[in-house]
């Protein structure tokens, strides 16, 4: 792609990648189980990004690090997209997962300071403006919402959350290719054995059902993969990670769009004072966990989506 071409098109084209995946995720969890979901989500994903890791000759983890990867995969992966996908099932709006989802770099500072780093005034009140904002789409979308929907979202923002400090502490070097197979691959049979146990199996619409999954894997997991590789080449880690912070927004919108979800004034408050807590949240720092001067933001939200669990510190050189 062309220097110009990137410039003008690159941007968005990731943005809305990105934002897509809650959309499928819905439409998906509309037409099947979560886990089953799930299961068929993470099982096209491994046999993909395994074969995809060895063509490129990447390093597999051993030993302990290769079992440290797998806990690091299953919380970024299972106990995340469990908690995100199975709030979806129970009608959580898009807006309030993504918005979820975006908290993720505060909650991460927060466990990154029981490690060694001190939580900023900075971050406190970017974690208090981002808790606000959630409250307000929750509101918003109180006729309905669940305790059980707000609960769920939490188990997943906590999955991402410990995931990542994990993976950053245990795991910092591991080759990101053979990483994501990993998380994926340990995560398909857990969400195998929980969508047997939960009994229900029936695919209510295949076509929708198998639309979803396409477009999870084609566009989600290997086209903002590769775009996101391509700008990581070209740009600074800083000015991709500020494209993360307008995915809440556009998610809301595409949900309205293409799934008739509503959108509120007060919908669209939250969204504007949860993205205001995002920015005061991220700042560039050099941290005991990850060692790396990448914003904290864009390190966990480029986690908390599609590629699964790629981020964007490990595919970005760390600079002094």
């Amino acid at each position: 792609m062309n220097n110009r071409l990137m410039e003008v098109a690159g941007p968005p084209a990731l943005i809305l990648m990105w934002s897509s995946a809650f959309i499928a995720g819905i439409i998906g969890v509309g037409s099947a189980a979560p886990m089953v979901v799930l299961f068929v989500r993470f099982g096209i994903a491994a046999l993909i990004l395994t074969a995809y890791a060895f063509l490129a000759r990447a390093a597999w983890p051993r030993g302990k690090t290769l079992a440290h990867t797998m806990i690091a995969g299953l919380l970024m992966q299972m106990v995340q997209f469990g908690g995100f996908y199975t709030a979806m099932h129970e009608h959580v709006s898009a807006a309030v997962i993504s918005l979820m989802q975006g908290l993720s770099p505060l909650v991460i500072a927060v466990f990154a300071g029981a490690l060694g780093e001190s939580v900023t005034l900075r971050q406190w009140l970017g974690f208090g403006v981002g808790g606000i904002g959630v409250g307000l789409a929750v509101v918003d979308h109180r006729s309905s919402f669940s305790l059980l929907g707000l609960l769920l979202c939490v188990v997943g923002l906590l999955g991402l959350s410990i995931g990542t400090v994990y993976q950053k502490r245990f795991t910092p070097q591991i080759d990101p290719r053979t990483g994501t197979a990993l998380h994926v691959a340990i995560s398909a049979p857990f969400a195998g054995i929980l969508a047997l146990l939960g009994g229900n199996l029936h695919i209510s619409d295949p076509a929708r059902f198998a639309g979803s999954m396409v477009w999870m894997v084609l566009i989600n997991s290997i086209g903002a993969f590769l775009l996101l590789n391509t700008m990581l080449q070209r740009w600074d880690t800083t000015r991709v990670s500020r494209l993360f912070f307008a995915i809440p927004a556009v998610t809301a919108v595409l949900a309205w769009l293409v799934i008739a979800q509503p959108l509120h004034p007060l919908t669209i408050a939250g969204l504007a004072v949860g993205v205001v807590g995002m920015v005061l949240a991220s700042r560039r720092t050099r941290t005991a966990v990850q060692g790396d001067s990448g914003p904290v933001a864009a390190e966990a939200v480029a986690e908390a989506i599609e590629p699964e669990s790629f981020t964007l510190a490990s595919a970005a050189p760390a600079r002094s």
